[in-house]
């Protein structure tokens, strides 16, 4: 089972920090600084959502120009979203969902999976074929906190990042869960602070998100 194999990979992303930043990159010259701002906030990853025609040149440039930052790409719904974003030098991948042939493209190319799940079926589904790391989406919809204190009891291996719903005054409520890794939250990367270039702005909400958390 390959994805048991990447679990280590997949750890790597999910306990970089208290949370995974979100992020929809318009503009891919937008990547060096926001990954930077970030990590000098103490929140070294981000996940990098294909959901814009400049997501992988902002993933290579990520990549490239902020090694100390863990770099994913978001929103893989598709074999083909897997091989583009492995080409582009993500270190993992999120998916909304799973499902066999995302699982098989993944597999295939041994790259790391975090692929979402929202009910205790499809967990089951993901622990058949060797993966115990899911992100719960929607995490607040499917039934947060709540939920997950559920499932622990019948899945005591599997560890999650709930994302969806989620902000910085509920996050250490989640976080306070033992089988929560982290937590996805787009509110660390606001479009408009990204927009203006703000990023001593995002390095502040970084900061101040982790010592909320600490705290």
């Amino acid at each position: 089972m390959i994805q048991a194999d990447l679990t280590a990979q997949v750890d790597a992303a999910m306990t970089r920090a208290p949370f995974i930043p979100v992020v929809v990159i318009k503009d891919a010259a937008h990547a060096r600084p926001l990954s930077k701002a970030l990590a000098r906030g103490g929140v070294p990853v981000i996940e990098i959502t294909l959901r814009t025609d400049q997501a992988l040149d902002a993933i290579r440039a990520a990549v490239a120009e902020a090694p100390e930052v863990l770099v994913g790409a978001g929103t893989l719904t598709s074999p083909k979203d897997i091989g583009l974003a492995q080409a582009a030098g993500a270190a993992f991948g999120v998916s909304p969902g799973l499902t066999p042939e995302l699982l098989q493209a993944a597999n295939d190319a041994g790259f790391p999976l975090l692929p979402g799940v929202a009910t205790a079926s499809e967990i089951m589904t993901g622990l058949a074929h060797g993966l115990t790391r899911f992100k719960l989406f929607p995490a607040v919809p499917a039934g947060g906190y709540e939920l997950l204190k559920s499932l622990a009891g019948p899945f005591p291996q599997v560890r999650f990042c709930p994302t969806g719903g989620i902000t910085l005054e509920t996050a250490p409520k989640f976080l306070s869960l033992q089988n929560v890794s982290c937590v996805g939250g787009s509110w660390l990367a606001p479009q408009a602070m990204m927009e203006a270039g703000d990023w001593d702005g995002i390095e502040r909400i970084a900061r101040e998100s982790v010592e909320k958390v600490a705290g």
